[in-house]
């Protein structure tokens, strides 16, 4: 409210200031009605504008506080340079054309570069602040760094993973990638060798794609010792701006109790999320009625699932009785085995071609 008030007095000095300007000519009644008149309009004017203000400024707050600061100030450079050029420009209208309508055409020119340039600057921030060394300084820092931030090292970017996890917000709202890690990826991206050159690239591709997908990556800079593996580094980081490292590698996931620093391996992240019963798995359960398709029977497991079993009509009632997973089919109302008994694996070759047919049935009974 103090930006609102003191902008309003502002503009009621403004609107006195007018309303006796106006007035000039007039008697010393007529200047303060003048004047009383732009101070009342004036007054419900700056009101409403030091309203709007605030709530714009407050917007922008919002919008810009996740954008990484080399952005910002490229924007505002090439935004400003713009402007300047487009003023430039337009230095021949004043010269040769003189006439009133140059004023609008020049602001019109500047306005139209300085916003090209805001926007080259803002797209570009990243390449320009690196062309320019500025990423080290204007790294996140140790207090600057949020409490629910992910710190990624080279194995998670180069991740297949990541894009998806990252791109859907699943790593958070803010991720970091050490120096180190990003010099590391540039390195591979170049090298000789083609599978990891590929896959580093892909992963600076993923960094890019999530950043675009409005989530906060910020190089972060950092002292540590020369001689330090990566993975050193990026623990070393971390511990100290006190986040979590996401990681894919099963050298860091094993020593994790020893290095005392929270991780999420993605590996076993996905591996939780891979189906719960893959073919060939073997399975126990009890026969309790029978299929919609011929032979069928069908039972369930503990947590509810539904399993099809192929060629069992003969065995319904019977309690656990062993078969074969040949595939799964996820529902809205949980999920659906098929598989075969096992005393019957010498039919499989014979029912496996059966289970896109006892899909509709299976389906139906959920």
């Amino acid at each position: 409210m103090v930006f609102v008030e003191i902008l309003r007095l502002i503009v009621v000095v403004s609107g006195a200031l007018v309303g006796l300007s106006v007035t000039e000519n007039a008697s010393s009644g007529g200047r303060v009605l003048g004047a009383t008149i732009g101070v009342l309009v004036a007054y419900v004017i700056g009101g409403a504008f030091g309203r709007i203000v605030e709530r714009l400024s407050q917007t922008a707050t919002r919008r810009w506080r996740d954008l990484p600061a080399t952005e910002i100030l490229a924007g505002a450079l090439l935004g400003g340079l713009g402007l300047l050029l487009g003023c430039v420009v337009c230095i021949p209208l004043f010269v040769f054309v003189k006439q009133d309508f140059d004023y609008p055409i020049a602001a019109a020119v500047a306005w139209i570069v300085g916003y090209l340039g805001l926007r080259v600057g803002m797209s570009k921030g990243r390449q320009l602040s690196d062309a320019a060394r500025l990423s080290r300084r204007l790294a996140v820092g140790d207090a600057e760094a949020n409490a629910g931030a992910l710190m990624a090292d080279t194995s998670a970017v180069m991740d297949r993973a990541f894009l998806v996890l990252g791109r859907a917000g699943l790593l958070g709202t803010e991720i970091l990638v050490p120096e180190p890690v990003a010099d590391e990826l540039r390195t591979l991206a170049d090298g000789p060798d083609p599978v990891a050159s590929r896959r580093a690239r892909r992963g600076l591709e993923a960094l890019e794609a999530i950043r675009e997908a409005g989530v906060t990556v910020t190089i972060v800079s950092g002292d540590v010792p020369a001689a330090a593996m990566t993975e050193e580094k990026v623990l070393a980081i971390a511990d100290r701006l006190g986040v979590r490292v996401v990681t894919s590698s099963a050298e860091v996931a094993r020593q994790q109790a020893a290095i005392g620093i929270p991780i999420i391996d993605m590996r076993a992240l996905l591996a939780d999320l891979a189906p719960d019963h893959v073919p060939g798995e073997r399975l126990r359960v009890d026969l309790v009625r029978a299929g919609k398709q011929p032979r069928q029977a069908v039972g369930y497991l503990p947590d509810g699932d539904m399993v099809v079993v192929n060629d069992a009509a003969h065995r319904i009632g019977e309690d656990g009785v062993d078969i074969s997973v040949l595939s799964t089919r996820p529902t809205s109302q949980g999920l659906i085995v098929f598989g075969q008994a096992i005393d019957a694996s010498s039919e499989m070759g014979g029912e496996i071609g059966d289970e896109g047919d006892d899909w509709d049935g299976a389906a139906s009974e959920r």
